[in-house]
């Protein structure tokens, strides 16, 4: 490769992350975000932010609200084709009677590097929940449901490449990272994994792991204020997310049947390399 391709691989690389850099500027605070703003949150002068705001409404990935800016309904259209997207589909009718019969919070996550992302979340009416909501992307240590997909993994690999210290939420996260590893051998002894607290104070959690062919393609949790998801998971709502959890298995295998292109649906397949692998 030339000077000159190396030159122009450099500047799209370059344009590509001033790009990102401003997509990523909106979040659930900043849904409308006007040109100073994105100039403001990204680092990038105006005049460079205008040029791509230009582009990216050409292409479908923002839209012009009022006097600003939104999210386009393109990235909408490119998520919903995600293996992630199609887990959803194959889910949703399970986290709908599971919510309906406990009263509780169900939500669905996957595992991506050492976190978590909710990909979908059904609430009864005055959830206090405020971390958990689609799309969020929280430290798995935290969590209940990367616990369950996390105790999936081989754990010796995972501590080799976890770093030492991990992220805290609040005081009862769990922080070290042999310490972690040795819970979740727990957790894969029973099956379970619970939290409480470790997200956000006052709300615990329960989840089990979503395993297909040999492999956790995705976490089912049940969560609520303090006593009372842990009071009612404990007992007969266990046993409903663990009879959940399997029906979902089960739909998942007569989903893929022996069609190997159906397995790349889900959001792992048994040749995808552990989630924190960065050679794969």
């Amino acid at each position: 490769m030339n000077a000159r391709s190396n030159e122009t691989g450099g500047e799209v690389a370059s344009i590509l992350n001033k790009a990102f850099e401003l997509l990523y500027s909106f979040n659930d605070s900043n849904r409308v975000m006007t040109l100073s703003q994105l100039s403001r949150a990204s680092g990038l002068p105006k005049s460079t932010v205008h040029r791509l705001l230009a582009r990216l409404v050409d292409l479908g990935a923002l839209e012009h609200h009022r006097s600003g800016y939104k999210l386009g309904l393109g990235l909408l259209q490119l998520g919903a084709t995600t293996p992630a997207a199609n887990m959803r589909e194959l889910a949703i009718p399970f986290l709908v009677a599971l919510q309906r019969w406990s009263g509780l919070t169900v939500s669905f996550a996957v595992l991506r590097q050492f976190d978590i992302v909710v990909i979908e979340r059904l609430s009864p009416l005055g959830e206090t929940f405020n971390l958990g909501r689609v799309g969020a992307r929280l430290p798995a240590n935290c969590t209940a449901a990367g616990k369950a997909l996390l105790a999936e993994e081989d754990l010796d690999d995972l501590l080799a490449f976890m770093p030492e210290r991990l992220p805290l939420l609040t005081p009862q996260s769990i922080t070290d990272s042999s310490e972690f590893v040795e819970h979740l051998r727990i957790v894969r002894k029973s099956g379970v994994a619970r939290e409480y607290g470790e997200a956000q104070v006052g709300h615990e959690s329960t989840a089990m792991a979503v395993v297909v062919n040999g492999v956790a393609v995705g976490a089912l949790t049940l969560s609520g204020p303090s006593g009372k998801a842990g009071g009612t998971v404990c007992g007969r709502t266990e046993e409903a997310l663990r009879r959940t959890v399997r029906q979902l298995e089960t739909r998942c295998t007569e989903f893929i049947g022996d069609d190997d292109e159906r397995a790349r649906l889900l959001p792992r397949t048994i040749t995808d390399p552990a989630p924190w692998d960065s050679t794969g």
